[in-house]
């Protein structure tokens, strides 16, 4: 199938790689275009708007960075929806509030094509072993004229309810995470008098219990963070972590629901910001306030 994907950060150029790799041909589009080098060296197409990628191929995928990105993805004398996409399916996978989804939806019906809203859990080394896990919003046959390109990039998907459910799925599903980070920073500050090496004691600390999974996969960059050293991991960054925290909290006040373990989250990673950088990975949060007591 002839696939365009608009939106190509870390996530967007790895999903691309993985869709090359099991035999889609593939069309990129992006804002800042030196972000598609991987992805022509490995065969990719260009186009040079929006609408010249709707225009060009069966499917599209956009993921970017918040709502206001997807309005101008999609909309505006050159966007996805300015050409004839009649019958084209659109699969939106940027983690955004609730709202957004919906109201695309009814636009791009409006154009004649299908939409299906499918975040996903997992970061860039998942995607591109086509292991991420899709948090589907959708009718159910748009969501099975999605599924052959989805089960390509994830290992597991779920389907929530119609469009809109699946963003409601990927905040419940990162909001333990994002709290996560914080209380494995506290557990690590507690460990510090022990004076094990923090190698050893990440390792340790991934097998018991109250760990989380992903633990193992980001230990050595946390590790290195630890030792003063650069961790050289970008899955996902604190501004990221930050965006998704105040969207899980808007969406807790919207239904009337308390979150009071969020909210003193929000706080500890905005403290963390101010004195590391938020482009940095979310997991250092941890290292930082291991080390916070000695500031």
């Amino acid at each position: 199938m002839h696939i365009g994907i608009a939106g190509v950060g870390r996530m967007g150029a790895a999903m691309g790689l993985r869709l090359m790799e099991t035999g889609h041909k593939l069309t990129v589009w992006n804002r800042s275009p030196d972000k598609l080098k991987p992805l022509v060296d490995a065969g990719a197409s260009v186009a040079k708007t929006p609408a010249a990628l709707a225009s060009a191929v069966e499917a599209i995928i956009t993921i970017v960075t918040n709502a206001d990105a997807i309005d101008a993805v999609y909309h505006g004398p050159q966007g996805l929806l300015a050409g004839d996409v009649k019958g084209k399916l659109f699969i939106e996978m940027s983690t955004v509030p609730p709202d957004t989804a919906p109201k695309l939806a009814e636009k791009v019906r409006a154009k004649g094509a299908a939409f299906v809203e499918c975040p996903v859990g997992g970061s860039t080394m998942p995607a591109r072993a086509g292991k991420l896990l899709g948090l589907m919003g959708a009718e159910p046959a748009d969501a099975a004229r999605a599924r052959p390109i989805l089960d390509q990039l994830c290992r597991r998907i779920q389907l929530a309810g119609p469009v809109g459910s699946g963003a409601v799925l990927k905040l419940a599903v990162n909001l333990p995470l994002m709290i996560y980070w914080q209380a494995l920073g506290e557990q690590l500050a507690v460990c510090r008098p022990l004076n094990i090496d923090p190698t050893e004691l990440l390792d340790f600390l991934s097998e018991t219990s109250g760990a989380a999974t992903v633990l193992k996969q980001r230990m050595p960059a946390i590790a290195a963070k630890l030792k003063n050293q650069d961790s050289g991991s970008r899955t996902f960054d604190l501004d990221g972590g930050i965006k998704d925290v105040k969207a899980m909290l808007e969406e807790g006040k919207r239904r009337s629901i308390d979150l009071p373990l969020l909210q003193q989250t929000l706080i500890c990673y905005e403290e963390a910001k101010r004195n590391m950088s938020g482009a940095e990975e979310v997991s250092n949060v941890s290292a930082y306030w291991a080390d916070r007591s000695r500031r």
